[in-house]
């Protein structure tokens, strides 16, 4: 239990701390003019509360990451919850903070739009077909995901089919009604629900007679039945992404940064949204190793059950929390993957606007690019979804690294310190590379887990040398801006 309250203690302080120092680093100015006010067109552009706009960044960037890939990725043992505090405070939120802050100052821009600006107009085209395909992806996992769910809670009648034309229905007018309308209304409610779950599993934990087997001291051992396939690098960082980094929160970040009132309020909408989805994943998982009695006792539950984490997550909601307490929980776990994936759909549309450079102002416009993408959505959910799931998570983890670097050339380019974004950058990409390399087919190569390891290091080597380069030009050039 103490090195539970430790590690929660850490991710607290270091959105105070680390965060205050990004803040800083970074320069936010309470005086610049805002995106929300200087294109506002009340359909995508508008200042919003700034509790609001808190939840809205939270419930996108949210998902069932922290919750699943938490429960999975605990199997990995003590590393697991090393790395949700250390990758939430200096990956993570780092990533979702500043990528946020360079949209605010280039008005609202789409994450390729940014990307291409500091890597190059060829990157900005591969960016542009990868983001939209990641959010496609996304809203095809997050239309089943909650489907499957709300059909175990519903009569017969109400089947899987139904549910799937059920939330693509409300992902459509997600995507195509002004943000404040139904997404600003809705998520106050599916915040409620969320916080409610992580609140009470934090209580049971705390209070109740449950044993948290955390010790760091004891080492961290790989705690994964098969530790041949599932070595903790890579595979943990890729399995642990929306509790600790992830490349699909850089793609909302711009929809709040159109709703912001002040600069200075990035910090607590992003950093602090991250920080907050990193508490969320401490605490799933801290809750299934608790509720279980020990990694090899979860492991059991697990291969019983499928390698089902909902089965897990709808016990442990009942059994801890009672029938009311449970289905408001469960509530919370469907309306996470709901307001990501309709986000997904919305930021998509607004980054193939971006890209065809089309006013969203009017209903028509939106549908015009809306139609095609939910086609496409509907394509994708033809497919197996463990496939799915498997392409998501190394193409979620891919773009946080073309993003890290991003941020990493602008802090360079504007001579800021940026080792806090370089470091990250270099991590991801050695991470990347390596499980692409090793991963079993179809998502990866299936080579040794040696080789693939120092290929992967070697190209965060390259990269890194590539961009000492573009450093050491940037010193001889006085067109770089001081701040």
């Amino acid at each position: 239990m103490t090195s539970f309250l430790i590690a929660l203690a850490v991710l607290v302080g270091g959105y105070f701390i680390y965060g205050t120092l990004i803040d800083r680093l970074i320069g936010t100015d309470r005086n610049r003019p805002m995106p929300a006010y200087r294109l506002r067109d009340d359909v995508d552009y508008l200042p919003m509360p700034t509790w609001k706009v808190f939840l809205i960044q939270f419930l996108n960037i949210a998902g069932l990451g922290p919750i699943f890939g938490a429960i999975m990725g605990v199997m990995f043992g003590q590393a697991a919850f090393l790395w949700i505090v250390l990758g939430t405070i200096f990956a993570g939120a780092v990533h979702d903070f500043l990528s946020g802050v360079i949209s605010i100052r280039m008005g609202g821009a789409s994450l390729p739009e940014i990307v291409g600006h500091e890597l190059g107009d060829g990157v900005k085209q591969v960016m542009r077909g990868f983001s939209v395909l990641l959010l496609l992806l996304v809203g095809a996992v997050f239309v089943l995901t909650p489907a499957d769910i709300l059909a175990g809670l519903t009569p017969d009648t109400l089947d899987r089919t139904v549910w799937i034309a059920v939330i693509l229905g409300y992902y459509i007018l997600a995507t195509l009604l002004p943000i404040d309308k139904l997404i600003g209304n809705i998520y106050p409610l599916f915040g409620v629900a969320l916080l409610f779950m992580a609140v009470g599993l934090l209580g049971c934990l705390l209070f109740g007679d449950f044993g948290i087997p955390i010790d760091f001291s004891a080492g961290f051992d790989n705690r994964m039945p098969d530790t041949e396939h599932h070595p903790v690098f890579p595979m943990m960082f890729v399995s642990i992404a929306c509790g600790a980094i992830s490349g699909f929160h850089a793609t909302q970040s711009p929809m709040m940064a159109r709703c912001l009132k002040n600069e200075k309020l990035a910090r607590p909408i992003f950093y602090g949204a991250m920080v907050t989805e990193g508490i969320v994943a401490l605490i799933w998982a801290a809750a299934a190793i608790a509720f279980a009695g020990g990694y090899e006792q979860l492991t059991a539950y697990m291969a019983s059950h499928g390698n089902s984490a909902g089965a897990l997550v709808s016990e442990i909601s009942f059994s801890w929390l009672g029938t009311a307490g449970g289905i408001l929980a469960l509530l919370g776990v469907v309306a996470a993957p709901i307001s990501t994936g309709d986000t997904a759909m919305r930021s998509a549309r607004l980054i193939v606007a971006d890209f065809m450079k089309l006013s969203q102002h009017t209903i028509w416009k939106r549908l015009l690019i809306s139609l095609p993408l939910f086609a496409a959505v509907f394509a994708l959910m033809m497919i197996d979804f463990n496939v799915l799931w498997r392409y998501f998570a190394w193409s979620n983890q891919t773009l946080a690294v073309f993003t890290l670097w991003a941020v990493t050339v602008y802090m360079a380019r504007h001579r800021k310190a940026y080792i806090v974004s370089l470091l990250p950058a270099m991590f991801m990409t050695a991470v990347s590379v390596s499980y692409l390399l090793f991963a079993r087919r179809p998502e990866g190569f299936g080579l040794d887990l040696t080789i693939a390891t120092c290929a992967g290091v070697a190209v965060a080597t390259v990269f890194a040398l590539m961009f000492a380069r573009y450093v050491r030009r940037l010193s001889h050039d006085t067109t770089s801006e001081p701040a």
